[in-house]
């Protein structure tokens, strides 16, 4: 299951399936073996190697020394860290801290995988490596359920996405399947100012809303039914309104636009 809220994105993808039909009433222990979590904040030891800290988590996982160091090496050649395994980590760049963190949850391989917004902070580059060993650990058969604060990082992973809004489910589905909840964004810049009115008209012919206007950008938007209206159809209607126009055009919404079209937002006890 994957969950967006108002305070963040909850989401998962690869196999649902690595808990479906267990008994939860057998000993604690047995369902934490399965889990592997990983928080928001670095947990590894920066005075310590990269190796060290995975040859440690390898002890305390009672695989024995060497079991521990067979599998610190094997983790850090696959997600491409074993040229700084044995310099300390402080000395690492954050992505690659941040992939050793992620991986030092994988010493025991868990078939269900939780990562608390693992991306948060990190440059384009290490959020891009970061995707890339969630997709990698989906591929391999994990289940991931991933907490994020940018739902473009959703909209690129998710396999599926369930909004809450205060407490309450509104909506889930595919990440495509939502957009289509709130049909097809149009976007019309035009040459004057004075027109966004009279573009604003047009548009309300198909709006499922009421056009916003942006005058700092001579803007106009509106979100219509999917397949509702064509460009060359668009384009005609706006000259016949006489609006002069510098760009149009028609596209599929963010994950952005559907969370803000979906919920309501905070309230003043909340942001309190």
């Amino acid at each position: 299951m994957s969950v967006i809220e108002t305070a963040g994105l909850t989401r998962s993808f690869g196999p649902v399936h690595a808990l479906r039909g267990l008994d939860l009433q057998i000993p604690a222990g047995t369902i934490c073996a399965l889990l592997g979590p990983t928080g928001q904040h670095a947990a590894v030891d920066d005075n310590l190697t990269g190796r060290d800290n995975l040859f440690i988590l390898g002890l305390m996982h009672h695989l024995g020394r060497k079991g521990a160091r067979r599998r610190a090496g094997e983790l850090l050649e696959r997600f491409d860290l074993a040229a700084a395994a044995d310099r300390p980590v402080k000395t690492w760049s954050g992505g690659m801290r941040r992939r050793l963190d992620l991986i030092a949850s994988l010493v025991v391989d868990p078939p269900v995988l939780f990562l608390d917004e693992p991306t948060t902070g990190l440059d384009i580059r290490s959020r891009s490596e970061i995707w890339s060993t969630a997709r990698e650990l989906a591929n391999n058969g994990s289940t991931i359920l991933l907490t994020t604060q940018y739902l473009d990082e959703a909209d690129a992973l998710a396999d599926e996405v369930v909004i809450i809004d205060s407490g309450r489910t509104v909506a889930e589905g595919s990440p495509e399947q939502l957009k289509d909840r709130i049909g097809t964004r149009v976007d019309v810049v035009v040459a004057d100012p004075a027109d966004l009115p009279g573009a604003a008209s047009a548009l309300a012919r198909w709006a499922t809303a009421e056009p916003a206007l942006d005058r700092d950008t001579r803007r106009v938007s509106a979100a219509v039914p999917a397949g509702a209206l064509t460009l060359p159809e668009l384009v005609r209607h706006l000259d016949r309104a006489g609006v002069a126009v510098v760009d149009v055009g028609i596209r599929r919404p963010t994950l952005d636009e559907v969370f803000l079209g979906l919920t309501t937002g905070p309230t003043v006890k909340d942001a309190a």
